[in-house]
């Protein structure tokens, strides 16, 4: 069967072991690091040109900056409680301290987005600023660091996909070939974290640009946001025929991972963000009319 090997690269980029405590820079906290990095640049350069606003830039460069760290806050504990809350409830309610073990691993982009969808509404509040308007920026400057999120996933060899026949599947090491033991012998998967990471980061980022810097949507208000929810619902709800559901979800008798209505739970948790994004464009597009 043709298949393709994993790549020999661990999960760390570099560390220094001091005595007991070990110092460790990963590709996981790197994607969001460089992420991050990429979207403050994006929204830099939008807020610089007042040609792209019907009104002018709705922030400064200070404002900026600050509202970076709540993006940062937003990202961490709406990320860690959504994986807490969606994913592994029961386990977390017999061991709360390990909530704060964010360095094990287990975030969720729902709950990352809810907490950053709440620290927009907050700094907007706070300064004053047009809501809308900051939500479409942070619309342009999201896809980035969700493709270099998944491409990290992919390296750690963790959220993969289904058992394909493909020749572009990928043989996983560790727990992905122990959990394919009784399927096709080469145990090879479908690569889903590049999957997403093609329509999540390059696919959405090309579209926000395009529409931001060279169809004047920013003169819009929320309608580049509504694109970014509907976008990431979409391609979401596709990849997760592809990708292997959550193994608390799945059982002998429901070895797809279904939770509601035959949805896996990503699917279940990006339908919202589908509506959210068809009602966010309709009344974005409602708002501009003369």
């Amino acid at each position: 069967m043709l298949a393709l090997d994993f790549p020999n690269i661990g999960p760390e980029i570099f560390a220094i072991d001091l005595g007991s405590f070990r110092l460790a820079l990963r590709w996981y906290a790197m994607g969001y690091i460089v992420g991050i990095l990429i979207g403050w640049w994006i929204i830099g350069r939008a807020i610089a040109r007042p040609a792209l606003w019907r009104a002018g830039a709705p922030m400064t460069k200070a404002q900026l900056e600050e509202l970076v760290t709540w993006m940062v806050i937003g990202i961490v504990v709406g990320g860690r409680l959504g994986f807490v809350l969606f994913y592994q409830p029961g386990y977390y309610l017999t061991h709360p301290l390990d909530i704060l073990k964010v360095w094990q691993g287990g975030m969720a982009f729902h709950g990352g987005f809810l907490g950053v969808v709440a620290g927009v509404w907050l700094f907007s509040r706070r300064h004053g600023l047009p809501t809308a308007s900051v939500a479409d920026l942070l619309a342009i400057a999201t896809p980035p660091a969700l493709g270099l999120v998944r491409v990290a996933n992919f390296i750690n060899a963790e959220l993969w996909g289904r058992p394909t026949d493909a020749p572009w599947g990928v043989i996983f090491p560790g727990k992905a070939a122990q959990a394919c033991a009784t399927a096709t012998e080469a145990c090879a998967r479908h690569p889903s974290q590049l999957y997403e990471a093609l329509l999540e980061g390059v696919v959405l980022a090309v579209l926000l640009l395009w529409l931001a810097f060279r169809r004047g949507w920013l003169k819009r208000p929320g309608l580049l946001a509504g694109t970014f929810f509907l976008g990431y619902g979409l391609s979401r709800l596709v990849v997760e025929f592809f990708r292997q559901a959550d193994a608390q979800f799945v059982t002998p008798d429901n070895p797809w991972g279904h939770v509601f209505l035959g949805m896996t739970m990503g699917q279940l948790l990006s339908l919202p963000m589908v509506i959210a994004g068809l009602a966010t464009i309709w009344w974005a597009r409602r708002r501009a009319r003369p």
